[in-house]
């Protein structure tokens, strides 16, 4: 059956459930979306339930657009909303998103826009047409979702039709009958880094993550060039499980080599992808590198993101639908769970995930409707790591500090600008306010304070009790006066001149590169400095080779290299990592329903990927495996 002759199908069965005088203007696949254009947009908006029903009926993700002739010019929609919104809303900005028919109104209480039970919302779309999505102003203005929307707004004609040639794809007629699926390792097994694996279908072919790993002189890409993957262009879908360049930081170069097709991911993973990897080009340019690709090959990949909310069931392939769960670890960080044909078969790729909950997000979810088996990563897997409860940490951490600051010295704190640093950040602004440390300045070099934005972008993605904070209580850690922005390489200059006591949290994490290299050279030689490192140091980094006890280091000053004496004292706090301890790992499995017939860890030492793929069979009697790079596995 061609695609035309499926939308017309489809199209009778909507018309049959619609209370007579619904227009149904015409019906399109757009990405994973079966869109219906009305020249009646009141009519469904004071049917709720209508929508509801057909998809359920239909068993796909169905939205309702008003037809482009309907829609009130932006200025008068703005007009019309001010007069139906009541003003202590406090709406900050519109924005018109012509691609979807959506206005995404900003606004600073989103309860009093929307309304009870929506009428608000309802109201809204009947006397503009464009449908009105509400999100809360964020407290930071971040840069990087500003440009990102500008940017998708810009190309909104070339998106749509990309997004219908998905849409034709995805709901293309299943043309084999074979029933196999298998898993290839392109990446990531039995390392950290450059994580990426291959779902593959007699039907359908998915790539989940592509990353790089950054402090590798070899071997730091995954294997795109094998057959199972290659032409990239066969490809049906890439699914990215979080923002991470060891997880994210080849997907544009996928674009390069012939690959067109969409990338999904959560709204936070799309706009901290995008920051991590203009990041990445940009210190290799930095450091006289040839950056893997350059940032027009970043924008084509945003303009073939779709973006997906934990808990959105969404066909990606004919014969496969994706989910994505919270996984604890970053903002936006997801499990992808694909759903393979109708009930033959479920598997869940963990990305990094925390089952433990956090000062930022919720414990990792580990409850699915099935699952039979699960790929899961294993960076604290051996049998002896073990790390402290949260709160000892925190405590840990404010005792290095407090004893610093005292003897007059300063606090360096290599960082990841996502995740880590937030966390941090809420611990630092708790103790200040409370006065278990000095009211010192604590600045945020590199990204932080942009990815902090981002952070506030998205409160949805937060634990309840942050949000209640922020939101209810008044109360926004981000926003303490403490917390300095390094914006220039002159406020650097200054900090590094300055002799007052303070805390640098300054990128990168594994210190291989970035603003935190030029406070280690500065700081580096007192003993009244410490350096803490408070989350996870790769081997081949600098990090981990002054975590191990290295005094001496190279380091590269005006294009010569001269041995750096370290001096000051060098701390690791454990217990603020995003990744789950052995013994969460395990407890992750323990408690899992329902329970999985196969486990295969990856993300990890090979040590660490061994034994955890023994003990969980050991303790559970389940099939694991521990496989290396380049291993197909056959599901069924």
């Amino acid at each position: 059956m061609a695609i035309e002759d499926v939308l017309n199908e489809l199209k009778s069965k909507i018309v049959d459930k619609l209370p007579k005088g619904i227009n149904v203007s015409s019906l399109e696949f757009e990405g994973p979306e079966l869109v219906i254009y009305t020249t009646d947009p009141k009519a469904f908006a004071d049917n709720g339930d209508i929508i509801r029903s057909i998809a359920k009926d239909l068993r796909k993700r169905v939205v309702v657009r008003p037809d482009p002739r309907m829609l009130a010019e932006p200025e008068e929609a703005i007009k019309r909303i001010k007069e139906i919104v009541p003003a202590e809303s406090g709406v900050s900005n519109h924005y018109f998103d012509t691609d979807t028919g959506e206005v995404i109104i900003e606004a600073e209480k989103p309860g009093l826009v929307i309304g009870r039970h929506g009428s608000t919302l309802r109201e809204i779309t009947k006397h503009i047409g464009w449908t009105p999505k509400v999100v809360r102003t964020p407290p930071i203005e971040s840069s990087t979702v500003k440009d990102i929307r500008q940017y998708l707004r810009s190309v909104k004609e070339e998106r749509k039709t990309i997004l219908k040639g998905i849409g034709r794809k995805i709901h293309r007629p299943i043309s084999n009958k074979d029933q196999w699926i298998r898993i290839t390792t392109l990446g990531g097994c039995k390392e950290v880094g450059r994580s990426s694996f291959l779902l593959s279908t007699p039907e359908s072919k998915v790539l989940i993550d592509c990353g790089v790993n950054t402090g590798a002189e070899s071997n730091g890409t995954p294997y795109l060039y094998v057959p199972e993957v290659s032409p990239l262009s066969q490809l049906d879908a890439v699914v990215l499980t979080h923002a991470h360049l060891d997880h994210s930081g080849l997907i544009p170069l996928l674009y390069m080599y012939g690959y067109e097709g969409p990338v999904y991911m959560t709204p936070p993973t799309r706009d901290l992808m995008a920051l991590l990897q203009l990041d990445y080009i940009e210190v290799a340019n930095r450091e006289g590198k040839r950056p893997p690709y350059e940032s027009a090959l970043i924008r084509e990949t945003l303009k073939h993101t779709i973006t997906l909310n934990y808990g959105d069931v969404t066909d990606i392939a004919p014969d496969i639908r994706l989910t994505f769960y919270n996984s604890g670890h970053i903002l936006g960080s997801g499990i992808a769970h694909f759903h393979i044909g109708e009930g033959l078969y479920n598997v869940a790729f963990t990305g990094d995930f925390k089952y433990e909950k956090t000062r930022l997000f919720d414990p990792a979810v580990n409850q699915f409707p099935r699952i039979e088996t699960i790929i899961m990563e294993s960076t604290y897997g051996g049998m002896h790591d073990m790390q402290p409860a949260r709160r000892d940490a925190e405590t840990e951490l404010q005792h290095i500090v407090k004893t610093t600051l005292s003897r007059g010295g300063k606090v360096l704190i290599p960082t990841f600008a996502v995740g880590r640093s937030q966390e941090v950040m809420i611990v630092l602004e708790e103790a200040i306010r409370k006065g278990i440390i000095d009211n010192v300045p604590v600045y945020l070099d590199g990204m932080i304070w942009e990815a902090t934005a981002i952070h506030t972008t998205y409160p949805e993605y937060l634990n309840v009790e942050l949000q209640d904070m922020i939101f209810h209580k008044g109360q926004n850690p981000f926003l303490s006066p403490a917390f300095v922005r390094v914006d220039s390489s002159q406020k650097r200059e200054k900090i590094l001149q300055d002799p007052s006591p303070c805390i640098v949290l300054a990128t990168s994490g594994m210190m291989n590169g970035g603003p935190v290299m030029e406070y280690l050279k500065m700081y580096g030689p007192d003993k009244r400095n410490t350096l803490v490192f408070v989350g996870y140091q790769a081997e081949g980094t600098l990090g981990r080779r002054i975590q191990k006890g290295w005094t001496e280091i190279p380091m590269s000053t005006n294009g010569k290299t001269e041995v750096m004496k370290i001096n000051m004292e060098v701390a690791t706090v454990d217990g603020f990592s995003g990744h789950s301890d052995r013994r969460q790992l395990m407890e992750y499995v323990k408690r899992m329903e329902p329970r999985p017939e196969r486990i295969i860890t990856n993300h990890g030492d090979e040590n660490k990927c061994l034994d955890l793929a023994s003990s969980i069979y050991k303790k559970h009697k389940l099939e694991t495996r521990s496989p290396m790079n380049l291993e197909t596995i056959r599901l069924i």
